[in-house]
């Protein structure tokens, strides 16, 4: 069956089994891991978190997303529903379920729907479907720039900011450094070391990867040692994914809905779709230990992100194929032969 097939895959995925290894190790060895503790994960995760956005940086295609910065109507869509609509309908949910929901497992699904897009999977899926790759690498790119300054000030908007909420101007300041300065500093060595990094990419992105583990390690060591997961119980964990599997059906609903709506075409809306329903761990995992620093309740904060991350794999790859296999309408085809 196709759906067994995409499940095998995630399962069989070194990063999504190495995410329950890390949260497992946390529970066995807490101490090590938390802030202050033997690993200095404070230290190592700013290190390896500055490491991965100058890679993101070097890795990046300037020339494909200038190829992408033609369709205006596609990008404002994409960049409205990730920093507007997602925000939008946690506010609905907060109003109706506030009170059914853990306060911070509610704010871990503000910061879930408060982060910029993925790059990686968004264009992946985006080719494996036959849609406008240069148009999911542009926003892909510009959602995670945006989200280095949007993603905290929404967060701000929940949390409040002063003594009693996050130092915004601080957090920007960290971000910029650690997300941001890395970036353009990457950006502006391709021209000389992009080519040696392209040829060992596989490996720059296992240690992406590999320090997004860590990061998952130390929150959910803090969140151990501080006994919050005691507290909670495993209902927590139902409720995480129950809410995480209604958001992305509702989204991939909306967004479908949205580009047919503005008569894309069948490429633009794969873009569109695959993109706008995103959310990234990968830059979710580093920016919350910017934004919330050592808090007791970081792991139950990225519980959301964790759950949702693995859920639009699986689901979006389902859709790849769909998409892939269905005849390209006389319009697009059309187009294809003109370029």
């Amino acid at each position: 069956m196709p759906v067994l097939k995409h499940l095998k895959r995630v399962v069989t995925d070194w990063f999504l089994c190495g995410m329950f290894l890390a949260t497992f190790l946390a529970w066995l060895f807490p101490g090590f891991g938390r802030s202050g503790g033997a690993m200095h994960a404070e230290y190592v995760i700013n290190i390896g978190v500055f490491l991965v956005f100058f890679l993101h940086g070097i890795n990046l295609s300037s020339e494909q997303i200038r190829h992408g910065l033609r369709n205006g109507r596609l990008h404002l869509m994409v960049q409205g529903f990730t920093f507007v609509v997602f925000p939008l309908l946690w506010w609905l949910a907060d109003t109706f379920l506030g009170s059914q929901v853990p306060a911070l497992l509610m704010l871990g699904f503000f910061y879930l729907c408060a982060l910029p897009s993925t790059i990686s999977s968004s264009v992946a899926l985006t080719g494996s479907a036959g849609g406008n790759v240069p148009a999911a690498i542009l926003n892909a790119s510009l959602s995670s720039v945006l989200g280095i300054f949007l993603t905290p000030w929404l967060v701000s908007l929940v949390v409040g900011t002063g003594s009693n909420g996050i130092d915004l101007g601080a957090t920007l300041l960290d971000l910029c450094t650690l997300l941001l300065l890395p970036l353009v500093m990457g950006q502006a060595m391709r021209p000389w070391l992009g080519r040696f990094f392209a040829r060992y990419k596989r490996y720059t992105s296992v240690a992406d990867k590999l320090v997004i583990l860590l990061l998952v390690y130390a929150a959910f060591c803090n969140s151990m040692v501080s006994g919050m997961w005691q507290e909670q119980g495993s209902a927590v964990l139902l409720s995480a994914l129950l809410g995480s599997a209604a958001l992305l059906a509702l989204i991939l609903w909306l967004t479908t809905r949205t580009a047919r709506a503005l008569r894309f075409s069948q490429a633009d809306e794969v873009a569109a779709v695959f993109c706008a329903s995103k959310k990234s761990l990968a830059a979710g995992a580093p920016m919350a230990a910017l934004i919330f620093g050592a808090h007791p309740g970081l792991g139950l904060i990225l519980l959301p992100i964790m759950i949702y991350h693995p859920l639009q794999l699986i689901v979006c790859s389902i859709m790849a194929e769909h998409y892939a296999n269905r005849p390209a309408p006389a319009t697009d085809a059309a187009l294809l032969s003109a370029r």
